[in-house]
Order: C-alpha cells, then structure tokens, then sequence
C-alpha cells in the first residue's frame, strides 16, 4: 500500500536525499526493462554503420535492412512506451519503508484508534513513534533492480554492445553518412565523375613470382596459370564495369559491377574494365608444364648384401615436391616353371618414396634410390620400374618403365640358393606349400657330409620343414604364417651363406676359377658377364668378413684404424683390378683378361701372406720417414691454426686468446677440438719426451710462432735429408715437395715475424699442400722399392691414408683423393644436413664474428 507523504510531516524533509535516489532508480529501472530491446537494437546498427559494412554489400540488401531496423525501431518503441509507468512520491516512499526493518514509515504515518483517552496509552504511543522515528532517520537508498537475465536470455545486449564498443574503437562515425549516399537523391551522381579502382595479379606462391599491380600496367601481362585476381571498385555502384574472358567461369559468375571481383587466370584472353579511368590488357596465360622423370642406367648397382642404387633425373618448371617409385612384376616375362608356374598370389606392387635435394633449386636435380628389396616375393624376378613425380600444382609425371629384375642379394652356397628358391616359391603362392615342403624333404634327406654347415643349420631346416607341413595339411597357412616361414627360411639361408672368412675365401677362389674356365672355353658375354658379377660379390663378402674379424680381433684404436685403412685400401686394389678385367672382357682381348685374372689371383694370395706377416718385425726406414713427415704435418697444422686465431683476435681485440667466436681449431683455448700446439697435441707422454729437449714446438710458453716455425722448418731439413727412396722418380719428387714445403715455411716465418698474419697463413697452406705431396710421392716410392710390410698397394693404405681431410675422407693409392665410406648414406643423412645448413644461416647473422669469416659463410649459402 503507497504511503501518502503529508502524513508523515516533517520528516520527509529529513529523508529527502534517499527518497529521491530511490525514485530515481525506479524511474531507471522502468525505463531499462520498458525500452531495452529498443537500445540494443540502436546500438547494433550504429556499431555496423560505424564500421562500414554496409559498404561491403550490395545497395538492394542495405535499403532492405535498413526498412526492417526502421520497423523493428517502431515496434520496440511502442512496447516500451505501453509497458513504461512513470513512478510516484508515495511508491518511492513505500519502496524505501521496505528496506527497513519494522516499516518505521507506515508506522509513523498511522493514528492512535484505542485508548486515545487513556493517558497511559497515549504515552506508549508517543514512545512507539519516537522508536519509529529514529529507525526511518536511518534509511538509506534503494538500489533499482537493473537485471535484464530473465528476459534477455541470449545476451544481445552486451553483443550489440560490444560491436559498438569495437566500432569506436576502430571505426569510424563519418561513416554513418555514407548510407544516404547509397540511395536517389545521395551524392552518387557526384561520385560517378570520381570512381576509380585498384587490382593485383597475384601469382601461385610456389612459382616464386611477385605480385602485379595492374594500375601500374598496361597493355600485355604475361602470368602464370592460376594466378589469382582481385580487383575492388570504388565510387557509384554501377560506374564501373569488368568484362574478362581468362578466367572461362560459367556458374557463379557474380554482376559485372560488383564492388568486389576474384577470379583466376586459366587461358589467354582479354580483361577490360568499362567506366571513368578503364583499361584493357592483353593476357597471356604462362601454363604450368607437368613433371618428367627419368630412369638413369648409369651409375646402377647392387652391393653384395642386395642394397639397390639406382640413379634417376627429375624436371619441372617450377620444382618438384615429391615422387614415388613403382615396381609392378611383369608377369608375362616370369619363366613360369617349377614353383612359378601356378597363378601367384595378389600382391600390391612394391611403392618406394623418391629421395628429394635436401637444398638448393628442385627444377632439374639427379638423385639416386637406395632401398634393399631383398627378402620381397619378388626378388630377382621380372619387374617394371615407373617413376612418378608431382609439383604444387598436384601435376604428375611418369617416367617410361624400365624392364629390369629385381635387385636383390645373390646366394653362392648350393644349399642357401635352394631354400631361396623354396623360399621365393612360397611366397609366389599359398599353394605351394606342399611342394616346398617336398623340395625341403629331399635337400635335407641323409645329407652328405659337409652339405650343411652345422648341425645347428640342419636342424634349423628340418624344423622350418616340419611347421610348415603341419600348416599346409591342416589347411592353416594364413599370411602371417607364411610371412613367419619365410622370414626363417631367410635367416637360415643367410647362415648357411655367409659362414665364416674361409667359407667366403672358398667361394671367392670358386668364383675365380669357374671366370677362367669361362673365358678359355669363349663363353657368351651374358654368362661372362654374369660370372664376373659372381667374382665381385664373393671378393666383396670375403673383404667384409675379413673386415669384421679385424675389428674383432683388434683392441687398441690406433690399430683398429691401421687395419680399416689396409682394408679400405686392398678393397679399391681389388675393385681396380676387376673393373680391368672387365673392360678387357668388353674389348674382345681375352688373353689380356686371362693375364689380368692371374695377376687378381696373385694379389689375392699377397694378401694372405700379408695376413700372416702382419704383426711381426719393426718399422722400417721408410716407415719411419713416413711417420716423421705425418708429424710434421700435424705440427704444421698447429700453426696454421693459431695465426688463423690470432688474426681473428685481430679483428676482435675484446676477446681474450683463444676465445674468438665460432674458433674450433686445436688448441683453441676456449674454442672447442683437439689440441694441437707444437707437441702438446701429441699426448702427455710424448709431449713431455720432446719438450724435454727444448723444442721450440713444444708450447706456447717456449717460443713465439715465428720461432716454433723456425724450429719446425730446421725439423723438415733433417727428415728431407734422411728421406730413403733415392734414386727412384717418386722418390725425387718426394725430395722436390719438402723442398717447395721448406721454402713456404721460410716465407711463412718472415711473415710472422712481420706480424703479417694473413700472408703467414697462406705460406703455411703452401707448405701443407708441399708436405700432403711429398708424403704421397714417399709412398709410391717405398710402394715401388717394396719396402712398406704387405707389398705393393699397402704403403698408402697404412701411413698415406693417416691424414684425412676434412670431410672424412682418406686419400687412395697415387694421391687421389677419395673415400670408400658411403657419406651420404644413413637414416639421418636429411636431417643432418638441413642442421648444418641452419647453423651456417646463424654464423653469417652474427655481426660480432670477423668479416672475413662472415664472406666466407655467405659464399658457403650462396653454393649450397
């Protein structure tokens, strides 16, 4: 019930501040839950004028909504204003009276009925109001209930609030006014006689070209396929016009005058634009050739464990992504006898990722696939080869197939090839089981003695045997049991073939023996051919083996190397000879290749003398010589790697010796290697042995570097007079290297002593290069003289190869330099190399390296 104010009096006047703060609030209230859809409404459409996205629409669908906000405006305001009640003094009062306890205001607004004659009742009365008094002093304003939850459940007014908050943010109110000039009567007559426009040629990122800004061309444009264009008209709707015939778009084609046009560029044709400051250009479409793929025949190999090397060569005009090798069997070429001649097994055809440039231009690259397809169904049978490489644009290209058979390992041992056959005849088809089972009944029925390896071997087999004929009689021969079949028949015949040494020794001498035969009975080039293969795998699994048993047998390091050297080069002897061998063969000059087979078979057993010679006696003088002049080497490396710190530390006189940024050489203080300062690098043992006798080499503290090189040229003059080999061409130009290697010293002494650290370098890399000759002439004169322990072809392999440059690589027999190692083989190999690349790209950004190390950084990106 409302309270009438002129009860209460003066007391009114005393809660005069609450009483109006309430009023207000529910004049607030009323007004908010009345109108609130009506300022949600305002608040969206100033938020999207302010933002101009009307301008991004056509004109028909602006007038059209602005109609219906106009509706929309008139209806919320017509809710508001049945809904809105303008509030009273009294219910201000009575809202007030409310939110205090007791309702003091409807107490001190009542009148004493009973007892009003009663002086004791009137007493307690005034008591009464003089309490309701004192708790109406003490009221306070009521807040208004602004919650809108329950009727605005989905929260479009703080939507529309925020897109007007964002409006102001970051739009602008100047462009409110642009809706009247969509309409008759606007400004557009006025901004028909400005229109203008903009547009790009935005070509396919993977071409590499840069955009085009048309406004800036006229006439011809010539852009790739695909190239995207974009253009944007600004002005009167209508004032502008494109007509194109590029982009050959049938549906979806939007109005001519749209605001906005994008389209691709798909042929040749003509782009125009109709209006106040058109143009026309002429297009040529610049088509995206597809990629080719070709099978390269030289350079193909398989090693003798069955790795495939096969080269191919991939084009596109832009570059190519990625590609995919195929091997399909060629059925109508399989030999379809014994255990091919049943229908074989559906099998997918053998799908290979194509190896991609790690860096560098991808439009014209050769590469080489690597992949051991050994233990496939379809090993050393008839395949197709196809490649297929594709480019951004999802072009494919194919190569022409090759007609190959698949590469695969070769097997030697009698019995070994036999379970591969078996092997191969089982995984051909299911159905074979049971004549597989019969073919392994009768090879391992009473075998002969020496037929089988070990027992273990035997038993091996008649196990695989047994498992398979319970499958194939209980009809349970699934694939996964197939699969774990002939993965056992694998292993065994690898046991059976690989052996120990002597076995592949044996077969080596076979191998040997059944080529002789051959070429004095003029067999065909195909069996020669085939036999010559036979002689290259057996040498190359008899070098392995012999390989891994010196390893096993050999426990110190520098001698573990020693032997790998000695291999490494026996094995390119070996390969030498049998490439002459058979190039004779290929020219018709069989005696000759008779001659040459003999020589292979002598150095063969050089090399099992060697076997039991190595270990026994001293070095020899030549030995000697050869270890000297590796030492002097070394030494001089030493050097040359200090001046190249302190000229460093010349253009960086911040850092203190030994810290220059990026210094990795030996001795490099806080850089990072191996020591190698005078003799210091050579050991604790030895260093002290030689520092011992006061050689300026011996340290930093006993010598400058003008007077360690000093030292170190007075070191090479003894070692040069000393030199054994005389008489001997090599042996003279061995003399005639240390003497150019002397003279570069001197030159490298007086530049030190110029402080000319740059002139110093140079004359010590002459002199480095002098001692690399000298050493590699020694060992063909020791080589000639027979001096080194093994004969011919070991001088280099023990002491020539010790010094290896900087890729790993170990010099060969003569000097050539080169590696038996696959360096760029491995599961790593990418990953390694874009590492390298990226710590190359941060060395050259770091402005505090020297620029002289810097050039050479960027020279390095610039190859790679």
């Amino acid at each position: 019930m409302a309270i009438e104010p002129t009860s209460l009096g003066p007391l009114l006047t005393r809660l005069r501040v609450p009483l109006t703060l309430t009023w207000a609030g529910m004049i607030a209230e009323r007004l908010v839950h009345a109108f609130w859809p009506l300022w949600t409404l305002c608040a969206a459409v100033a938020g999207v004028l302010m933002l101009g996205l009307h301008e991004m629409v056509p004109v028909d669908i602006v007038w059209a909504l602005l109609v219906a906000v106009v509706v929309l405006f008139a209806v919320f305001a017509g809710q508001g204003l049945l809904k809105f009640r303008w509030p009273r003094r009294a219910e201000a009062l009575a809202r007030l009276d409310a939110a205090l306890p007791g309702h003091p205001l409807t107490a001190l607004s009542d009148r004493q009925v009973i007892g009003a004659g009663d002086h004791a009742s009137r007493a307690l009365w005034r008591a009464h109001l003089a309490r309701m008094e004192r708790k109406a002093a003490e009221a306070r304003a009521v807040e208004p209930d602004l919650k809108l939850s329950r009727k605005d459940v989905f929260g479009l007014r703080y939507v529309a609030l925020l897109g007007l908050l964002v409006a102001l943010m970051f739009g602008s109110v100047w462009r409110v006014g642009s809706v009247t000039e969509m309409g008759p009567g606007g400004s557009g007559a006025a901004l028909a006689d400005t229109a203008t426009w903009e547009g790009w040629i935005e070509p396919p990122a993977y071409t590499g070209r840069p955009s085009l800004y048309l406004n800036d061309l006229d006439g011809t444009i010539e852009a790739p396929v695909g190239s995207r264009v974009t253009l944007r008209f600004y002005g009167q709707v209508g004032a502008l016009s494109l007509s194109e015939t590029v982009s050959g778009r049938t549906e979806d084609v939007g109005a001519a005058t749209d605001p906005d046009q994008s389209f691709d560029i798909t042929r040749d044709g003509e782009m125009r634009i109709d209006g106040p400051n058109g143009e026309s250009w002429q297009v040529t479409a610049l088509p995206d050739a597809a990629p080719t793929a070709e099978i390269l025949s030289d350079g193909m190999k398989t090693t003798f464990d069955g790795q495939m090397s096969q080269p191919f060569r991939a084009e596109d005009d832009y570059g190519v992504t990625g590609g995919t090798a195929r091997f399909t069997l060629d059925l109508g070429a399989v030999d379809r006898r014994y255990g091919l001649s049943a229908d074989p097994d559906p099998r997918d055809p053998i799908e290979l990722t194509l190896p991609m440039p790690v860096a560098g231009d991808r439009s014209e690259f050769v590469e080489t696939l690597i992949e051991n397809l050994s233990q496939h169904a379809w090993a050393h049978l008839p395949v197709m080869l196809t490649l297929e490489v594709s480019d951004d644009a999802g072009q494919l290209g194919q190569s022409a197939p090759e007609s190959m058979k698949l590469p695969a390992r070769r097997f030697f041992d009698p019995v070994a090839a036999s379970i591969i056959e078996q092997r191969r005849d089982l995984l051909w088809t299911k159905s074979n089981g049971r004549r597989v089972v019969q073919m392994l009944r009768a090879i391992s029925h009473a075998p002969e003695p020496g037929l089988f390896r070990s027992d273990t071997a035997y038993l091996k087999l008649r196990v695989i045997m047994r498992r398979l004929d319970t499958l194939v009689s209980h009809g349970s021969l699934a694939d996964e049991t197939q699969a774990e079949i002939a993965e056992a028949l694998w292993d065994l015949a690898v046991l059976l073939e690989d052996g120990d040494i002597g076995d592949a020794l044996e077969r080596m001498r076979e191998a040997q023996e059944r080529l002789s035969e051959a070429i004095k009975r003029g067999a065909t080039d195909e069996e020669i051919a085939q036999l010559m293969q036979e002689l290259r795998d057996a040498t190359q699994d008899y070098l392995r083996q012999k390989s891994q048993q010196a390893q096993r047998e050999t426990d110190e390091p520098d001698n573990r190397e020693l032997t790998e050297n000695m291999m490494r080069m026996d094995s390119q002897d070996l390969q030498d000879m049998m490439d002459r061998i058979q190039e004779l063969m290929e020219q018709g000059r069989m005696a000759e290749a008779q001659q040459a087979l003999e020589e292979f078979q002598e150095m063969m057993e050089n090399l099992r003398v060697t076997e039991g010679q190595q270990g026994q006696g001293g070095e020899s003088p030549g030995q000697q010589a050869m270890e000297g002049l590796a030492e002097t080497l070394r030494d001089q490396q030493g050097l040359s790697d200090q001046a190249f710190r302190d000229l460093q530390e010349q253009f960086n006189p911040n850092a203190q010796a030994g810290e220059s940024q990026g210094n990795q050489g030996r001795s490099g203080g806080q850089g990072q290697g191996q020591q190698h300062e005078g003799l210091d690098g050579q050991g604790e043992g030895e260093g002290q042995q030689r520092g011992g006798r006061g050689d300026p080499l011996a340290g930093d503290s006993e010598g400058s570097l003008a007077d360690r090189q000093e030292a170190l040229r007075r070191r090479l003059d003894a070692q040069r007079d000393s030199l054994p080999g005389g008489g001997s061409e090599a042996g003279e130009a061995a003399r005639d290297a240390l003497d150019r290697a002397g003279r570069a010293m001197d030159g490298a002494e007086e530049a030190l002593r110029g402080n000319d650290m740059a002139e110093a370098i140079d004359r010590q890399s002459e002199a480095m290069e002098a001692l690399r000759e000298g050493m590699r002439n020694l060992g063909e004169a020791l080589a000639e003289n027979n001096e080194t322990q093994g004969g011919q072809g070991q001088a280099l392999g023990q002491f020539g190869d010790q010094q290896s440059d900087p890729l790993g690589r170990i010099p060969g027999r003569g000097g050539q330099v080169g590696t038996q190692d696959e360096l760029l083989q491995g599961e790593d190999v990418y990953r390694r190399a874009r590492e390298l690349l990226d710590e190359i790209r941060r060395r050259s950004g770091e402005g505090e390296r020297p620029e002289v190390e810097r050039n050479y950084l960027r020279r390095l990106l610039d190859r790679f």
